[in-house]
């Protein structure tokens, strides 16, 4: 019985496999549709369209199957599939509608894309599937039981919402394409609007319950150890980068270049980095390198900042107040601005680790003390207790030996039991 079941339950973990990666191959048909179609309409650069975005998200559908194709029974990979899909579907029927409606004739299949457009970012955003992603990860269960009904309140009102998408008698309003009729709209006895007091109530319910779902995240990090809270820390760490990403390049957007250099950022951030660090989380694929990620990153980020302030402070004082022309001005801020780099990078790379990556910069400190003790000490045994130390305090393994063979022609002499010197326990033999 117990053989069958096992038999039964791989079975439908392969059947499950198959089908997300089923998923994941129309949804990255859908995705070069709507790249075919964006050439075609010489809309590639283009992000500012209701569906400019969704073109760019491939990354969901990819991370999805891979997810819950090895965690079939979390949740959380299949509402990436379903993000991808969704994204796809978005991106090929808006392309679709800008190239079909691009004429006089407007076929009703141009009409019925940009139909699709309209209300199908409910499925998403704000209290569809985006809601349901922060509340079930990492482990595909809510907080608790009570949480439960931010998912229903987010479900719920995201199908009002787009009941009343599909009953609004008033022109499909979609960014980057012309005002169209309605093909579902129904006017008369019943009148309901996106803008009405019933589609007001919906959109603003839906983003309580995304917000809700947020703060949901920040309890269960406040609560979380161990794996969970690292899990946790690759979410937030992508979450944190777009956000940065966004705020900080949004200054340069008011340029035609600057603005497709803040969509790309954009996309990098929420379009590739938030799916990836999900896909890493709930496969707990190198859970621990997210201090060393973190560190680098923020230390970096410093880094380019202080030299970019030396570099602007050196052509102002060169240029503005000393007499130097232009050109000399800029050579000498950016010779100064290379010099200092590296020991800008160096000392605050430091000041990073103490905060952010504790564990690497505690055992490269053990290790530096070590290697100043090898200098100053030639007693064997010291050194011996010394070195088992060192590589149980960065490495913690389960179990280390020291054997020291001091030569002649006797062969090794007589054992002696080595401890570690900082916990006292017995953790190898030496011979001597």
């Amino acid at each position: 019985m117990t053989e069958a079941s096992g038999r039964h339950r791989a079975g439908a973990k392969a059947g499950l496999a198959v089908l997300a990666w089923a998923v994941a191959v129309v949804s990255v048909a859908g995705f070069a549709g709507a790249w075919v179609l964006a050439v075609r309409n010489r809309d590639v650069p283009n992000i500012g369209a209701d569906w400019g975005p969704d073109r760019f998200l491939v990354a969901y559908a990819v991370t999805g199957a891979v997810v819950a194709s090895r965690r079939p029974a979390n949740p959380v990979g299949w509402l990436l599939l379903g993000i991808g899909l969704v994204t796809a579907c978005r991106g090929l029927a808006g392309e679709y509608a800008l190239y079909a409606i691009a004429g006089s004739a407007r076929p009703a299949s141009g009409v019925w894309a940009a139909w699709f457009v309209r209300w199908s970012l409910s499925l998403l955003f704000p209290g569809g599937l985006l809601t349901f992603l922060l509340l079930l990860f990492p482990d595909g269960h809510a907080l608790t039981p009570r949480w439960r009904a931010v998912g229903l309140l987010g479900a719920g009102v995201s199908v009002l919402y787009i009941l009343v998408n599909w009953l609004d008698p008033g022109l499909l309003a979609v960014t980057g394409l012309p005002r169209l009729p309605n093909p579902t709209g129904v006017s008369g006895a019943i009148h309901v609007s996106r803008s009405g007091p019933t589609g007001a109530t919906a959109w603003v319910f839906a983003w309580l319950s995304l917000l809700a779902a947020a703060v949901s995240v920040v309890i269960r990090y406040r609560r979380s150890a161990g794996e969970e809270r690292l899990q946790l820390k690759w979410f937030a760490y992508a979450a944190g980068l777009s956000l940065v990403l966004m705020f900080a390049l949004l200054p340069v957007a008011v340029t035609s270049a600057g603005q497709v250099t803040y969509d790309l950022a954009i996309v990098a951030g929420i379009g590739l980095a938030l799916p990836v660090a999900i896909g890493v989380a709930v496969l707990k694929y190198r859970l621990y390198a997210i201090h060393r990620i973190i560190s680098r990153s923020v230390s970096y980020a410093v880094v380019t900042g202080l030299v970019v302030g030396v570099y602007l402070g050196f052509v102002a004082l060169l240029t503005d107040v000393l007499p130097f022309r232009g050109t000399v001005g800029v050579a000498v801020a950016v010779l100064v601005a290379a010099a200092v780099f590296n020991p800008l990078r160096r000392r605050v790379q430091a000041l990073v680790d103490r905060r952010f990556d504790r564990a690497r910069y505690d055992a490269e400190r053990v290790v530096a003390q070590f290697s100043v003790q090898l200098r100053e000490q030639v007693d064997l045994d010291v050194l011996g207790a010394g070195l088992l130390g060192v590589v149980n305090h960065v490495l913690a393994p389960e179990h280390v030996a020291l054997w020291l063979n001091e030569g002649g022609s006797g062969g090794l002499g007589g054992r002696r039991r080595l401890e570690d010197p900082d916990s006292g326990v017995a953790i190898g033999d030496a011979a001597g």
